[in-house]
């Protein structure tokens, strides 16, 4: 059974050791994408910054990927370009899906990270007059014990 996802949410991403990550629905999107800057190939490895513009810390957390892959992707402005592509695993509604993320500059954006129709599609049906479904979901449950 699909799960109701609103416009906006928080969830982690447990491998990348990112908690409490504010995403935005975005139906329009094919893929999904998270800001990551400073981006370079060293030895092999891919290694980007995230600073989530929203929380307290502001100090970028440095993020390393030995499998990667590279994609070409339309930005909403038409825009082609190729970014890079990591797999990792989201947190959201109590359960661990896996999801393929671009690497994409997104540090004037409210959202750090958006969802695309890939990943959404099968699993949710979006209400976009209701936000936070899945954060809301955890503190319903956390109150309750």
């Amino acid at each position: 059974m699909k799960k109701l996802l609103g416009r906006t949410d928080i969830v982690d991403f447990p491998k990348l050791d990112l908690h409490g990550v504010e995403i935005k629905i975005d139906t329009g999107a094919y893929t999904s994408s998270i800001h990551c800057y400073n981006i370079e190939v060293e030895n092999g490895v891919l290694k980007g910054q995230f600073a989530d513009p929203e929380s307290d810390k502001h100090s970028p957390i440095i993020l390393h990927f030995n499998e990667f892959t590279t994609k070409m992707v339309k930005s909403s402005n038409g825009i082609t370009e190729k970014r890079f592509a990591i797999k990792t695993e989201i947190l959201i509604f109590n359960k661990t899906y896996q999801i393929e993320l671009t690497l994409t500059e997104r540090g004037t954006m409210r959202f750090p990270v958006l969802l695309g129709r890939k990943f959404i599609t099968r699993k949710f049906i979006i209400d976009t007059s209701k936000k936070n479904l899945s954060f809301k979901n955890i503190i319903i449950k956390y109150k309750q014990i």
